[in-house]
């Protein structure tokens, strides 16, 4: 009879799930050295685990931001805190191509980073994991969105026929300069001025 060995199948398990999870995973010593590397980021960077392990970070995607991504990294290891980063503060880390047919409209892929302190035995920290979430679909969506609603704000402000300001917006104009110019008692500025045919002498 056989004995099963939980210890050895639980990291069987881990090993399964670092590889085929769909987040890329990237542990960093303090120096910025790759110490782990997952299936996530071989398939999209095209460099395996071997070639990049022991490599510093920077040497091999010098696109990364230094100096932002240094300051990053030494908060959470000085507090033992993780740190978040949307695509909206800083569209990507690793500037990976979009390879998803849905969103092909863009370009790169959009992600979210989460940095999380990683302790030694000792309780100190040694390492730090970096968490890569593709997020081009939200990303693309919530973009595609706010370029709708742009046109239709300028689409409402405007005659769609010549493409000036219609009268609501000039009527809009007007009351904002009038309620300026009664609260603060100062003549319309050179931005504003509307000629009228009875100003004329």
């Amino acid at each position: 009879m056989a004995f099963q060995n939980p210890e050895a199948d639980a990291f069987h398990w881990l090993v399964d799930m670092f590889e085929s999870v769909e987040v890329g995973l990237v542990v960093l010593d303090l120096d910025f050295r790759v110490q782990a590397w997952n299936g996530f980021m071989e398939h999209h960077s095209g460099i395996t685990g071997s070639q990049i392990k022991d490599k510093i970070l920077f040497d091999v995607f010098p696109d990364i931001p230094q100096a932002w991504l240094t300051r990053k990294v030494d908060a959470v290891a000085m507090l033992n805190t993780r740190a978040f980063t949307s695509w909206e503060q800083r569209p990507y880390l690793f500037k990976f191509r979009n390879t998803r047919p849905i969103t092909g409209t863009e370009e790169y892929m959009f992600q979210n980073l989460t940095i999380s302190p990683l302790t030694a035995s000792n309780g100190e920290v040694n390492k730090v994991c970096l968490l890569i979430y593709d997020v081009t679909e939200f990303a693309s969506s919530k973009r595609a969105l706010e370029r709708a609603n742009e046109k239709l704000a300028k689409l409402s402000m405007t005659d769609r026929l010549t493409g000036l300001l219609n009268r609501g917006t000039w009527e809009n104009l007007v009351d904002a300069e009038y309620e300026r110019y009664r609260r603060y008692g100062q003549a319309t500025t050179g931005d504003f001025q509307p000629s009228c045919p009875n100003d004329r002498v």
